[in-house]
């Protein structure tokens, strides 16, 4: 059933998962669940997730749209990017491998285009395979580039009332606060869909950085049994279905900044930071362990200003010493998609 359909995008035949929107070139940077060798095919029609599901009538998912790219590259062609691969290790005989895809767009238009198809497809996919789709998200112009999910057809179609959302950080201010991440989800996205309140997961901002911490991951493990989030039997952390990540001119994820001690941090869910190098000082973040335990990631990287981040990330002079943030980003059993445009990518010599 997948004959015509590009060899690159097929990393788990189960669940294909092609991507929308006009790209100027897409790389596979799959590390073991697809051969670096393997040619691509002819392209037709998209596949959707569970073709053979139906959908009442008042939940008719819509056409997602052509998820054929312009140009598609292998990674064994362009030797620098080959390095991306090793940032997760090889999987040896019946074990699990983590799949790594780089997208990029002509435009920030184009970009929030595929986003949404992206976004919607893996809502379809994990409320029909387990009843609810836990999404994370982050601040800044992450939430800007989801816009279209609030928008036809994606507004009717998606089941929102399956979403289960949550903060990968948070500013330590009131929900009202201009610094506020939830403040910000809200007046971009939140409100313009109907996820049900009480599925929205903001910390308690009455707390202290350290207190909300703890609360936000007692809050976490609480809703792990109750099924909203399922736990990774490869790294016995919570495994989210969906995070959606930005990353700042530093390299910086979340509130996970190079150089400070939380970047280390492989015990808990949820730790706190009171001296971030970026205002405000008290903020609250996802671990990298909670992180790299996702089933999906979409790291969102726009703008030249990014660019030097990029380079060293997906460069050939990747240097395992003195890894950015970003760079630590390295899912254990899942799918990482880089969604970036032309001027973030702009020092990388071979794209």
């Amino acid at each position: 059933m997948f004959r015509n359909r590009p060899r690159r995008f097929i990393t788990n035949p189960e669940t294909p998962l092609p991507i929308s929107g006009s790209l100027a070139a897409v790389v596979d940077m799959a590390t073991s669940a697809v051969s670096s060798n393997a040619a691509a095919a002819a392209t037709t029609s998209p596949s959707t997730v569970n073709r053979h599901r139906s959908y009442p009538a008042s939940r008719v998912r819509p056409s997602i749209g052509r998820f054929i790219p312009r140009k598609l590259l292998s990674s064994s062609s362009h030797s620098p990017l080959a390095p991306v691969s090793a940032m997760a290790s090889a999987a040896g005989a019946g074990e699990t491998a983590s799949r790594k895809k780089l997208l990029i767009f002509d435009s920030e238009e184009d970009l929030a285009a595929s986003l949404a198809g992206y976004t919607a497809e893996l809502s379809a996919k994990f409320a029909a395979e387990r009843g609810a789709f836990s999404v994370v998200l982050s601040g800044g112009s992450l939430v800007k580039a989801l816009r279209k999910l609030a928008e036809p057809p994606y507004r009717e179609a998606v089941d929102w009332s399956k979403w289960h959302v949550f903060w990968v950080d948070e500013r330590v201010v009131p929900k009202d606060h201009a610094d506020s991440n939830y403040r910000l989800a809200f007046d971009e996205f939140l409100s313009k869909v109907p996820i049900p309140a009480d599925q929205v997961y903001a910390i308690n901002d009455s707390l202290s950085a350290e207190e909300a911490a703890d609360d936000y991951e007692s809050r976490l493990k609480q809703l792990v049994k109750n099924g909203a989030i399922e736990m990774s039997s490869v790294t016995g952390f919570p495994k989210f279905d969906l995070m959606l990540l930005g990353m700042g001119p530093d390299g910086h994820v979340a509130s996970l900044f190079p150089g400070h001690p939380v970047v280390h941090e492989n015990q808990k869910w949820v730790t706190y930071v009171k001296d971030s190098p970026k205002p405000p000082p008290e903020r609250i973040t996802f671990t990298f362990p909670v992180i790299n335990s996702s089933a999906y990631i979409a790291l969102v990287v726009t703008g030249a200003g990014k660019g030097g981040a990029v380079h060293k990330a997906l460069s050939e002079e990747h240097n395992t010493s003195d890894l950015l943030p970003v760079e630590m980003v390295s899912l254990q059993d899942g799918e990482l998609t880089w969604f970036t445009d032309k001027p973030a990518v702009s020092m990388l010599s071979s794209i």
